[in-house]
């Protein structure tokens, strides 16, 4: 009696046998599966829900009165760039999730299935972008309810909206990237904090320049993404110049788009 024996046959790309309308149904898919997990983990709703709520109210009467004198005359300042910082820390999710997704296996159990094998890693980052818009919405809802008042029109809003979510898109390639590389979630939020937390707090966010700011200061917070950022909000949602901030704001996530994008790809094949 011979033994015989078979060969594994070896490991081929998905992506060259399927179709790009396949492809994009793929992603759809998975996209919608990174949006029903809410329902079997609610605590995710409610932290998309209660930590920009309690930011709001924070910020608002924490650091209102003694920065500008009252909540109402903060408001203008601390509403625009609490939603721009809360898009920024958003991106974080999407390394986040990523990295939970590949050290318990998910990723193996996309990889045996007929799918295109970058679906997972879009569908991800597209489910969190409709997160960090449902987060966008509570902010300014809350803010609305304390006292914000819009001062452009629907259209504008829409656009300020549009303007965040894009940058938020291109940045969180860096989160994609960083989640892809490390061994722990955690760290993905180390590394999160570490660069978010300083463009954040060195920017107009949450104060104005004044003529009293040291020189190399101000140099920081104008040169700074998130200032653009939160300018061209402000000049959104209030009335202002837009078009110079929003397109600096852009570039610099092109930038980072454009950096990090080739690094996750090849990250992610070489993980994956």
């Amino acid at each position: 009696m011979t033994a015989m024996t078979t060969t594994a046959p070896a490991a081929v790309s998905l992506d060259k046998r399927i179709s790009p309308v396949t492809t994009v149904r793929n992603i759809l898919t998975l996209t919608w599966r990174g949006l029903v997990q809410i329902r079997h983990n609610p605590m995710e709703l409610l932290d998309l829900s209660i930590q920009p709520i309690m930011f709001v109210l924070l910020f608002a009467y924490v650091f209102g009165p003694p920065m500008a004198g009252s909540v109402e005359a903060y408001l203008p300042i601390v509403i625009p760039g609490i939603i721009a910082q809360n898009a920024l820390f958003a991106t974080m999710s999407t390394g986040f999730g990523l990295n939970v997704d590949i050290t318990k296996g998910v990723f193996d159990r996309f990889r045996s299935l007929p799918i295109a094998r970058t679906s997972p890693l879009a569908g991800r980052i597209l489910a969190d972008t409709v997160k960090q818009a449902w987060s966008m919405f509570v902010l300014l809802g809350m803010g609305i309810l304390i006292g914000f008042r819009i001062e452009t029109n629907a259209f504008a809003v829409m656009a300020a909206f549009f303007l965040l979510l894009a940058f938020a898109l291109l940045v969180s390639w860096a989160s994609v990237f960083i989640g892809l590389s490390v061994r722990e979630p955690e760290k993905v939020q180390i590394f999160g904090f570490t660069i978010i937390f300083p463009l954040s707090f060195l920017s107009t966010a949450f104060i104005k320049l004044s003529p009293g700011t040291p020189d190399w200061l101000a140099f920081v917070m104008r040169n700074n993404p998130v200032t653009q950022l939160v300018e061209a909000t402000r000049g959104l949602l209030l009335g202002g110049p837009v078009a110079a901030h929003a397109t600096i704001a852009l570039a610099w996530g092109a930038a980072m788009a454009a950096l990090f994008i080739p690094l996750s790809i090849w990250q992610f094949r070489r993980r994956v």
